[in-house]
């Protein structure tokens, strides 16, 4: 794979004074957001107390400086390179393909690829964002990272990115993870910190940034909260897209025709699709995680059952009830158990450019073994929940067609979770 740098494409927004008269102005693209406020339409934004504005502001300035820069995005793929194993394959599932177009009509079923995000070391999606909060970091000054551990893959990439480039590693966990599934994140030098549940934990980690944001930098499991971060884990997450479209144009000889990501707290999925937002004949489908049932208390799905609200610093979709009370969010994926999504996804559902379903807890597991036993491979529960709805969609579709599906880890944390979920009743 040759890819020689991984900066993102520049954006500009459309509310910059530049002298052309607004007449003159080509249509915005979808990409071309957020707005130098954090804006991604109506979502997103800064909604956050005045102490903490000056220290996001700053991050934004320095942000701003360093993506400007295409050396520090040649840095950071020459890092991602050397320890990720970037760039990961474009994996054609065949004989999960020919499990599937076995139940269908001759000439039907569309054939299923896979984007090995497993294969990363240490094993998700993670490392991408974690590795480049980490540079920015290393570069910015800032010699700890702060983060919650947001089931498991996350916390294990930002510790092994914080002793990569040497710097300090404080992770706040609900006493239930902290004590179970993160020796790997405390071999690589991390500091475990036991709260009481997954919302303290983000209360907890964003208060220990905001008392030391000269000298740390906070790191988010996601595509959430107040301006830049959702952009700043985008843009480092993006490489996944980039790599997914080239590799599309070599191995399929064009783009495929659907795309679909698991969809939690936001990161990977953004990183997937921003480079295929401008592509109008790419369906772009993101799952989210719909648990036991609809009902509320059930699911985790605030794009596809929450309303629009504002929760931890920025607009968007959330499950809340009138009067701002948060409801609990239920899935067989610690990972995806939140009760809120990014802005950029609501940006995305509000313009009908990405479609955002759910899958079922049961649905999730029945994907995964399914997977395991054709192909061999043993996807985590997360990316789970995209394969259930990418056989849906393939099983609808011709022979010559093709859908991509994000996986986004592995599944080793997930194979005892699974077998005792399995063995119910």
């Amino acid at each position: 794979m040759n890819i020689t740098s991984m900066r993102p494409p520049a954006t500009t927004s459309r509310n910059a004074s530049n002298g052309i008269a607004p007449a003159a102005l080509p249509p915005p693209k979808i990409s071309d957001v957020p707005t130098p406020e954090g804006l991604f339409g109506s979502f997103g934004g800064m909604q956050v107390p005045e102490t903490a504005k000056a220290a996001l502001a700053q991050v934004d300035t320095t942000y701003q400086r360093a993506a400007s820069d295409s050396s520090f995005w040649d840095e950071l793929l020459v890092h991602l390179k050397a320890l990720a194993g970037r760039a990961t394959p474009l994996y054609e599932a065949s004989a999960l393909t020919n499990h599937l177009r076995g139940r269908l009509p001759k000439g039907e079923g569309a054939r299923i690829w896979l984007k090995r995000e497993d294969l990363a070391y240490p094993g998700s999606a993670a490392i991408n964002h974690a590795m480049g909060f980490a540079l920015f970091a290393d570069k910015s000054g800032r010699r700890r990272l702060i983060a919650t551990t947001a089931g498991g893959s996350h916390a294990v990439a930002v510790a092994t990115a914080a002793a990569h480039f040497g710097l300090e590693c404080h992770l706040f966990a609900p006493a239930d993870e902290a004590r179970t599934g993160l020796a790997r994140a405390k071999l690589l030098g991390a500091k475990v910190v036991e709260v009481s549940d997954r919302m303290a934990a983000l209360a907890a980690a964003n208060e220990e940034w905001l008392k030391s944001a000269a000298t740390a930098m906070l790191v988010p499991s996601g595509a959430f909260g107040p301006h830049p971060f959702p952009v700043m884990v985008r843009d480092f997450q993006s490489i996944v897209g980039r790599e997914t479209k080239a590799q599309s144009l070599r191995n399929l000889t064009k783009l495929p025709e659907v795309i679909v990501s698991c969809v939690g707290v936001g990161a990977e999925a953004a990183g997937l699709f921003y480079p295929f937002v401008d592509d109008a004949g790419v369906k772009l489908v993101g799952v989210e995680a719909g648990g036991r049932s609809g009902a509320a208390g059930d699911h985790a799905a605030p794009l596809s059952m929450g309303r629009r609200d504002t929760l931890m610093g920025h607009a968007s979709y959330a499950l809340t009830m009138e009067g701002g009370m948060t409801l609990p969010a239920s899935s067989i994926s610690k990972a995806m158990e939140y009760p809120f999504a990014g802005p950029e996804h609501g940006y995305w559902k509000d313009l009908g450019r990405v479609r955002y379903t759910v899958a079922s807890d049961d649905e999730a597991v029945h994907a995964l073994g399914l997977l395991a036993r054709t192909e061999g491979i043993v996807g985590s529960i997360e990316a789970a929940h995209g394969l259930a709805e990418a056989f849906r969609l393939a099983s609808e579709m011709k022979a010559d067609q093709n859908v991509v599906v994000h996986l986004i880890g592995r599944g080793d944390k997930d194979v005892e979770l699974v077998s005792k979920f399995s063995s119910r009743g």
